[in-house]
């Protein structure tokens, strides 16, 4: 079952979607400030976005939703690829494990 998120219909809808990479880093949660509240008084109304930096960060950091800048299609392509190169590169090595393990265990 894939979770849903309703927006009450005088919000804006967001820019950004939920693991959205983007050029400061994957989105991992955004969150409204409607206008005439406290908070839209101090940091400004609409959405604001909390994203990490990269997968192995421990920062987080948040924008505003003006402040983001989303990926051209060659750079998310770029960023996947290289993604996608290293984990073949970390299967590669476990199938190695794994085979010095199975040889191991067929000579014992």
């Amino acid at each position: 079952m894939q979770p849903t998120i309703s927006i009450p219909q005088h919000w804006e809808y967001p820019r950004f979607a939920m693991e959205q990479r983007t050029k400061d880093g994957i989105i991992l949660g955004f969150y409204y400030y409607p206008s005439g509240t406290e908070l839209a008084e101090q940091f400004g109304d609409g959405w604001r976005y909390a994203l990490m930096p990269h997968k192995n960060s421990d920062e987080l950091f948040h924008f505003q939703e003006s402040q983001i800048q989303p990926l051209t299609p060659e750079e998310l392509f770029l960023q996947i690829r290289a993604e996608i190169e290293f984990y073949q590169h970390q299967i590669s090595i476990l199938q190695q494990q794994l085979t010095v393990l199975t040889e191991g265990a067929n000579n014992a």
